[in-house]
């Protein structure tokens, strides 16, 4: 999605700004940040606005509306963003959109199967905010993420998916034969089958002073907050593919990036190749972060060397890159998890709760590629088809395979 004309007054020490900018970024709309603390006139013209109120953010859209600390609700509002369903049942219910779970959802829909996809933050997950996609099949010249996530929802749409974005999901379970999936908002929505395609997200790394700067000189998304440091030196902490692959895209803005590796590089060899040969990227290995430092915002990387001596950085923003964490904290314990979180199935992708299945990066030993995903996505609409339509056609219940399995 691509909103223009939107302008953000707000201050980087402001929680509210932060949500604001995360929301965004999630949705892939484009705006203009103004800092009102460095900026006299767009202070006065805030407190003009706001009654004298150092109210933070402050919203001016093109078509002359102004939203003041609006929720992510009120912003979703705004955009046009359809947060709530059509129907209180569905066939099936896919949770999350990124390549796994469009996929299923199209497969599905295209067997006649009424299908709903719920999505928290912007449709195509993570590949829908990379910078670009070199790997996927079909596409020779590589595709951005955000050109990847619109073709994947307008193809899901044309077989009649229902999609909600920018809505939270927060339980997922059975009820006699029936599951049901509730939302932020208090509705619960009934369903045959729900496929989980929760997706991961970037890990952080729990060190002093990290809550306090993310949004204010600690990022995890490139594409999203690499725009705000043209012309500086920013860190990139991380020593995989998506370090690799990010730290090279922030060159574009950036006039130098420092990789700092706990190790060595351990991208593949052609990221590694690449990283090592831009002559605007400097690897540092075994350095390991250790605190971050500001007032307000940060200032300071605090490394500690592979000898153990301390060494002080002073980048104008740090991009964390350090593997990815599964989006299944919603899930209650009768979904089984491995010890990571991530969602443990049977060789149809079924969980251990009957009816509910979980494709891509969510499921434990999935490859966390897109290409893999919109795989189990589609193997996984197969399955579901055979599971919702004897139930549809009102024949008895089965237990889950991964019960059978355990007998």
């Amino acid at each position: 999605m691509a909103q223009t004309e939107i302008t953000m007054y707000g201050s980087q020490w402001c929680s509210d700004c932060k949500r604001t900018k995360q929301f965004f970024g999630e949705q892939r709309v484009h705006y203009e940040f103004v800092d009102v603390d460095k900026d006299p006139e767009a202070l006065d013209r805030m407190l003009q606005i706001n009654g004298g109120r150092h109210s933070v953010p402050t919203l001016f859209f093109g078509d002359g509306m102004v939203l003041v600390e609006p929720s992510n609700a009120e912003l979703a509002a705004k955009l046009g963003l359809r947060t709530v369903a059509q129907n209180p049942f569905y066939d099936l219910i896919v949770v999350g959109s990124g390549p796994a779970g469009l996929t299923a959802a199209l497969y599905a829909a295209r067997e006649g199967i009424e299908t709903l996809v719920i999505e928290r933050a912007g449709v195509g997950g993570q590949a829908g905010v990379t910078e670009r996609l070199d790997n996927f099949p079909g596409f020779p010249e590589g595709v951005s993420g955000a050109e990847f996530a619109d073709r994947l929802r307008r193809q899901a749409e044309r077989f009649g998916v229902e999609i909600l974005s920018a809505q939270e999901v927060t339980a997922v379970g059975q009820d006699g034969g029936y599951r049901f999936v509730r939302t932020g908002d208090g509705r619960e929505y009934r369903c045959w089958a729900v496929l989980l395609a929760l997706g991961s997200t970037y890990r952080r790394l729990g060190i002093p002073g990290e809550e306090d700067f993310i949004g204010a000189g600690v990022h995890f998304c490139a594409t999203c907050d690499g725009p705000f440091y043209r012309g500086r030196e920013v860190l990139v902490i991380g020593g995989g593919n998506s370090a690799g692959e990010e730290g090279i895209f922030l060159t574009r803005f950036a006039s130098k990036v420092t990789i700092a590796t706990r190790g060595e590089l351990t991208a593949s060899t052609v990221v590694a190749e690449k990283v090592n040969e831009h002559p605007q990227i400097e690897v540092l290995t075994h350095a390991k972060p250790v605190e971050f430092r500001g007032d307000g915002k940060l200032e300071t990387v605090v490394i500690e060397d592979g000898r153990g001596g301390l060494l002080e950085l002073h980048p104008g923003g740090v991009f964390v890159f350090i593997g990815l964490t599964p989006n299944t904290s919603l899930l209650g314990d009768e979904i089984r998890r491995d010890e990571r979180g991530f969602v443990l199935t049977g060789p149809t992708l079924e969980t251990s709760l009957p009816g509910v299945f979980a494709a891509g990066d969510c499921r434990a030993g999935s490859t966390k590629q897109a290409a893999s995903a919109a795989g189990e996505g589609a193997a996984a609409a197969l399955a579901i088809r055979a599971y919702v339509e004897p139930r549809a056609s009102g024949m008895p219940e089965r237990g889950s395979e991964m019960e059978a399995a355990a007998v």
